[in-house]
């Protein structure tokens, strides 16, 4: 049966007169001139009484009254979303909707911590599951454009036709595994993050160009990068359309001596905020309230190596018992954070503390 393609409201709230107990959620987004993935499409599948393929809805979010009568369903609580690495598409339905889709049911997640692979895309997880080789030829399409071609619309259905085979699939294997409360706890871990994402605090702490500057130019980089990412998300544009990397740090590094001095600055670079050099001086030049908390960039260089390798050979050794792919249980960024605060980061609570407190424990108060 062919995708339907939905650009009445009232169409879409006839398929949920009866709330099904769960769909197959995707999304087509743009975000190459924008801050904001803007939403282009939302694919729907829902199961069928008889058994049969999942009637598929393709939702145009830019017709009008689309969006108000999504967001009750995404906000449905009794539905489970089934969704493949959806990050950014929960980020996309925060922004359009006002609501990220819960309870969600991840299956790029949910093949990782079964243990047949960390960060499969789509069509590969669908071959392995199912045996059906996908196309893979609209994925740099436009979206926006409308009408959609054919070969768009059987592109954007596929990517939601065969969620609820791989979600009985991979739950199963996880209830066998006894990890299903696993992906629970890493699923609401998402959609919280949906939720409450913002500004990175310490954004200078990632830049690997920021770990060759003194602490004083460090400072001074992340009020540009915190200014940048405020002003960037206020007005919907890209982060480095508004200050790009290297201008960013040669103005920390060689802060001009006065405002004319940075304009001369901006005028000499291509791609500087010609129009904005009185936003940029005030922000090379106003201290930060928490600035002073700022981590190191150099911090890595003073870490104790040998401790992370220890950690990370701890990490392997469980993960092969737990038939987890490298990178699931614990990565290497997060065992930095461990180390550099002393205290166990967000991302290894729950079910990780659990596995890898009894193993890294002693490491982590200095015991071999």
């Amino acid at each position: 049966m062919p995708a339907a393609w939905i650009t009445d409201p009232a169409a879409l709230r006839a398929h949920f007169a009866v709330p099904p107990a769960r769909i197959g959620l995707d999304t087509e987004f743009i975000r190459e001139r924008t801050f904001w993935p803007q939403l282009a499409l939302v694919q729907i599948a829902i199961e069928r009484a008889d058994g049969d393929e999942p009637d598929i809805l393709l939702v145009d979010p830019l017709a009008p009254g689309i969006l108000a009568a999504l967001t009750p369903i995404l906000a449905d609580d009794s539905i489970v979303k089934v969704m493949h690495s959806p990050s950014e598409d929960l980020v996309a339905f925060r922004h359009s909707c006002g609501v990220v889709p819960k309870p969600l049911f991840d299956t790029q997640l949910a093949a990782a911590l079964a243990g047949i692979g960390a960060g499969l895309g789509y069509q590969k997880l669908v071959e392995q599951l199912t045996g059906i080789a996908l196309a893979k030829g609209e994925t740099r399409s436009d979206w926006l454009r409308r009408p959609l071609s054919a070969a768009q619309l059987e592109y954007a259905a596929d990517d939601v036709r065969h969620l609820f085979e791989m979600h009985d699939q991979l739950q199963h294997r996880l209830q066998e595994l006894g990890r299903s409360d696993w992906l629970a706890e890493d699923a609401a871990r998402t959609v919280i993050n949906a939720e409450n994402e913002g500004p990175e605090r310490w954004p200078h702490a990632t830049m690997r160009s920021a770990q060759f500057l003194e602490r004083d130019a460090q400072l001074r980089l992340l009020r540009l990068l915190r200014w940048r990412d405020t002003y960037a998300r206020d007005n919907d544009r890209p982060r480095t359309w508004i200050l790009d990397n290297e201008l960013a740090v040669n103005l920390a590094r060689n802060p001009p001596m006065d405002r004319a001095g940075l304009q001369r600055d901006l005028d000499a670079h291509p791609k500087a905020p010609r129009k904005l050099g009185d936003a940029v001086w005030a922000a090379l030049n106003t201290p930060l309230p928490d600035e002073a908390d700022a981590p190191d960039a150099n911090q890595g260089d003073n870490r104790d190596k040998q401790r992370l390798r220890k950690l990370q050979d701890a990490v392997a050794a469980r993960s092969a018992e737990l038939g987890l792919p490298d990178g699931v249980l614990a990565s290497r960024r997060w065992l930095e954070a461990l180390l550099d605060r002393g205290e166990w980061p967000d991302a290894l609570s729950g079910w990780r503390r659990e596995a890898l407190e009894p193993g890294i424990g002693p490491l982590l108060a200095g015991q071999d």
